[in-house]
């Protein structure tokens, strides 16, 4: 929602900072609406003006997510690297996150975590991040070799072990890790691609 100069409100922000932080650091269901408007400094009217309810608090906290997310990879594709070195950076980006001060997993799996029905729209957020990154990783991956679907579900599943474990121990073994596998995924993805070449020659 925006103001009469096209800006966004100041308490609409205020409220998604102060979800986001709690959410992430805490949980969603341990959080209840009145602490966000007491630590947003806002009435619940005002809360209610912007989110209808919780759970379009939720979603938005989702969505702003996803929106920076979405820029990291965005970012990394504007270099114009070749799709390999694409895939190692995003894939660094992501150990970045891992080793960040204040890390907690992935919001997206947490918040699947605690609204498992498909039909809840909490649950689709989540299903429409994770859909549109699989599809991203599968873009860059059929630049390598076909077929890339198998490849980009390994690459989902190896980025999702690091960021569920990335916040249980220390953090430089598990990046270490993710990224040697993913290193080993593009190399097996190119010999494959490599070895059908040859046998088509």
């Amino acid at each position: 929602m925006t103001n009469v100069h096209g800006q966004v409100s100041e308490a609409r922000a205020r409220l998604l900072a102060t979800a986001t932080r709690i959410f992430y650091t805490e949980g969603i269901h341990s959080v209840g609406i009145d602490r966000i408007v007491a630590e947003a400094k806002v009435t619940r009217a005002t809360l209610y003006r912007h989110f209808p309810g919780k759970d379009d608090l939720i979603v938005s906290y989702l969505q702003e997510a996803d929106r920076a997310i979405r820029g990291q990879v965005d970012a990394v594709v504007a270099r114009g690297l070749p799709a390999p070195d694409t895939l190692r950076a995003i894939a660094g980006s992501i150990a970045d996150g891992i080793r960040s001060p204040g890390f907690r997993g992935c919001a997206f799996l947490n918040a699947a975590a605690e609204y498992p029905d498909p039909a809840h729209p909490v649950h689709k957020a989540v299903l429409a991040h994770r859909q549109w990154f699989a599809r991203t990783i599968t873009e860059h991956l059929a630049r390598v070799a076909e077929p890339a679907e198998p490849a980009a579900l390994q690459f989902v599943m190896l980025r999702d072990g690091a960021m569920a474990s990335g916040c249980l121990s220390d953090p430089e073994p598990i990046c270490e890790t993710f990224l040697l596998g993913i290193e080993g995924l593009l190399r097996t993805h190119a010999a494959s691609a490599s070895a059908s070449g040859t046998a088509q020659a």
